[in-house]
């Protein structure tokens, strides 16, 4: 019974620490993430200590909630985005996502090469500068009412293909490190698998649910339609896990296959609940993973300055290369949409230090930056979607 009531007073503590951040964060007219994110550092162990880092280890209950929130999040994301609306930004999206892959990895190798780190290593930290956390740029977009935006849609679109080449290139360098010989048959293999998984349950899925969605409606639960759902959610979240892909990716597809069902404002109405409660975990927890105490000297500073810097200005110059046909507006918006790293950098990070990559200092400044270009994109991304009417030229 001890250890139940330590697991709800940290939920408890997690839980209201969101609130109070996204609450101060709007007071100042920021999107409430932003609060939330700054929450976690707050009551994580660099600073009151409330949430250790044993507590959010993988497979703890707060991780859990973590993953379970982002997913569901990103659930409701596709719930808002219909296949046919990204068909429309289809070429914009794919040179969004590999342009604004190329850039920040290449960038990211040349500045850790020059910090003395030999070429195969330089490969493995450049990898944190390239997959963006569409979770972050997602929920700016949904607090924003925005995500109908030909922008939004674009954003969406190169986030599944950035993640593929993320995964990809996280494959390639971590094989360098062990010395294996690199195979292009054998990536080649992994692409294959991952634009087949996307294009048959995310183009074949939403046919199917076209046609026919009555089915939904049959089972005599008053919320079948959200069971069901909640299921498809749950289940894809996993299957692209099996694909090398990230659990948000298939939890995006159940979304969009659920958005072409008669049922899809009922879907919307009925996971608002949940979201309230389980997103606010996610984002705290994030932010509680920083360690501000390997920060603490001029040289990490600089470092963790030059290292945000460049991640910021690389996914912007790739992102906004690839959306150039939505205007310089309508690109700078893409570019920062794309800009936040999130729990993928962190999730890099740590695997690089468990492969003896880079030290605790170096590590740090990653996570740091993962961490930072969350907390700058959204009030960028928020004043930019503000400030820029809705008449942007339509995706190629």
């Amino acid at each position: 019974m001890h250890h139940a009531s330590d697991i709800l007073l940290t939920l408890f503590i997690v839980f209201v620490a969101a609130q109070i951040g996204g609450e101060i964060a709007q007071r100042l007219k920021l999107p409430g993430v932003v609060g939330e994110i700054a929450a976690g550092c707050v009551v994580g162990p660099s600073l009151l200590g409330w949430i250790t880092p044993e507590q959010v280890a993988t497979g703890t209950p707060l991780d859990v909630l973590a993953e379970v929130g982002v997913v569901l999040l990103l659930f409701s994301v596709g719930l808002e985005t219909r296949l046919e609306d990204l068909k429309k930004v289809g070429k914009t999206a794919f040179l969004v996502g590999v342009i604004g892959v190329i850039v920040p990895f290449g960038m990211g190798a040349l500045w850790a090469h020059s910090n003395s780190f030999n070429w195969d290593k330089s490969m493995f930290v450049a990898a944190a500068f390239v997959a963006t956390s569409a979770g972050i740029t997602a929920r700016v977009l949904q607090e924003l009412g925005a995500l109908q935006r030909v922008e939004s849609k674009v954003i969406l679109g190169a986030a599944v293909i950035d993640d593929i080449l993320a995964m990809l290139l996280l494959g390639v360098v971590v094989s360098l490190q062990g010395g294996e010989e690199f195979k292009p048959g054998n990536l080649l293999v992994v692409l294959g698998e991952a634009v087949g998984f996307i294009a048959v349950i995310g183009w074949g899925g939403a046919r199917v649910m076209r046609w026919n969605s009555s089915w939904l409606d049959k089972p005599r639960h008053a919320q079948s339609p959200l069971l069901i759902a909640l299921a498809l959610c749950l289940g894809l979240a996993y299957v692209s896990t099996l694909f090398g892909l990230a659990a948000i990716i298939g939890a995006f597809l159940a979304g969009m296959i659920a958005s072409e069902t008669r049922q899809q404002h009922t879907l919307e109405k009925q996971t608002q609940p949940l979201l309230t409660l389980l997103t606010p975990f996610f984002f705290v927890i994030t932010g509680s993973k920083i360690d501000l105490h390997e920060l603490a000297s001029a040289d990490a500073l600089w470092m963790l300055l030059a290292v945000t810097v460049i991640a910021i200005i690389s996914k912007l110059v790739g992102g906004g290369l690839g959306a150039l046909s939505l205007g310089r507006r309508g690109a700078t918006i893409v570019g920062f949409g794309m800009v936040p790293r999130g729990e993928v950098g962190v999730v890099i990070a740590s695997l690089g230090l468990a492969a003896g990559v880079f030290n605790n200092r170096v590590y740090a400044i990653i996570v740091a930056m993962s961490l930072l270009t969350a907390m700058v994109t959204p009030p960028v991304l928020a004043w930019l979607l503000r400030h820029s009417p809705e008449d942007a030229p339509p995706a190629a």
